[in-house]
């Protein structure tokens, strides 16, 4: 199941991941404003005017700045100085997740890596999930040594769900960007859910849900009543909903980013997920051209030094990783 190893042609599913990442979260926070819901109903398309980015491609550009800089192979001090100097220096995290507003504020509060996502409120959300497809791209093909880098980016802010949640999404793009079929990608997501984990237990619920609808229109009101949780951007619930659309869809890039993206809920993270996916799996060539340029350039709603930066230089700065982890 090994795609063409060529450099340039490693660079097309580099790119396809974290432009797909890129597009799923501005199409998903576009889909749930008020604005477009009085306008549309349904959002298909991103409108006219210009795009946005979210804490969800902004700390994936940390993660692959992290990696970029670390030459692909990151330790704790690594990790733990990028967010001392990019996210603790902030004085708001504007529109950033509970669970890194809390690593900040344990980071300065003299915390190190693993009791700052340990002794974290918001240990299970999925912000770990949305930033750590970059770890899935330079490890394409090995899911094991995705995984296991995952656990060291997560522990900083995550826990338990939280950290198998980024395992699960960084496994599934590593298999994405060597060909793996949509079975292979749900199987090796679902091997990171442990035995007797509330992930685990929805995940199953999940795929069950699409396995015994005959359509969306079946499977739309269980995925979101069945796996709803207090906390929408919990793991059990967003990541479990991201890799049941993918099932429910068979991989189809259009109407997986369109549901995903008016799904609702936490539906910025679900297609920032989905997208990363999407885009491993089949290349940026294959991806909305128009949706790609619109995202490119994030604005650093939430990360300052995001601001302006080139998502598409960034992947093939990891792209060139790929081959130092094979």
């Amino acid at each position: 199941m090994n795609k063409n190893c060529d450099g340039e042609e490693l660079k097309k599913f580099a790119r396809g991941a974290l432009a797909g990442l890129a597009l799923g979260d501005s199409f998903g926070d576009a889909c749930r404003t008020e604005k477009n819901h009085k306008k549309y109903g349904i959002t298909m398309d991103f409108g006219s005017e210009s795009s946005w980015s979210t804490d969800d491609t902004e700390f994936a550009l940390l993660t692959a700045k992290i990696l970029i800089d670390a030459n692909g192979n990151p330790n704790k001090n690594d990790i733990k100085n990028a967010w001392l100097e990019h996210v603790v220096t902030q004085d708001e995290l504007n529109r950033g997740g509970g669970s890194e507003i809390e690593t900040a504020y344990n980071l300065r509060k003299g915390m190190s890596m693993p009791e700052s996502g340990k002794y974290n409120f918001y240990y299970m959300s999925d912000g770990a999930a949305m930033r750590i497809a970059p770890i899935g791209i330079i490890n394409a093909g090995d899911p094991k040594k995705a995984a296991e880098m995952a656990k060291l980016d997560a522990s900083i802010s995550h826990w338990r769900d939280g950290i198998w949640g980024a395992q699960s999404v960084a496994a599934a793009v590593s298999v994405a960007m060597t060909n793996g079929t949509v079975d292979e990608i749900i199987d090796i997501a679902l091997e990171y859910a442990p035995e007797g984990s509330w992930f685990r237990n929805n995940f199953i619920k999940g795929l069950k849900i699409v396995e015994d609808s005959n359509s969306v229109y079946e499977a739309w009101k269980p995925l979101h009543d069945e796996l709803r949780s207090e906390y929408k951007a919990a793991v059990p619930e967003a990541i479990v909903q991201a890799f049941s659309i993918f099932k429910l869809f068979n991989g189809n890039i259009k109407d997986t980013l369109i549901y995903g993206g008016n799904f609702g809920r936490d539906a910025d993270t679900i297609g920032a997920v989905l997208g990363a996916v999407l885009g491993a799996l089949h290349g940026i060539d294959e991806l909305p051209k128009e949706w790609v340029e619109k995202v490119r350039y994030p604005t650093g709603t939430c990360l300052e030094f995001t601001k302006g930066l080139d998502v598409l230089e960034y992947a093939d700065k990891l792209a060139l990783l790929i081959n130092k982890n094979w």
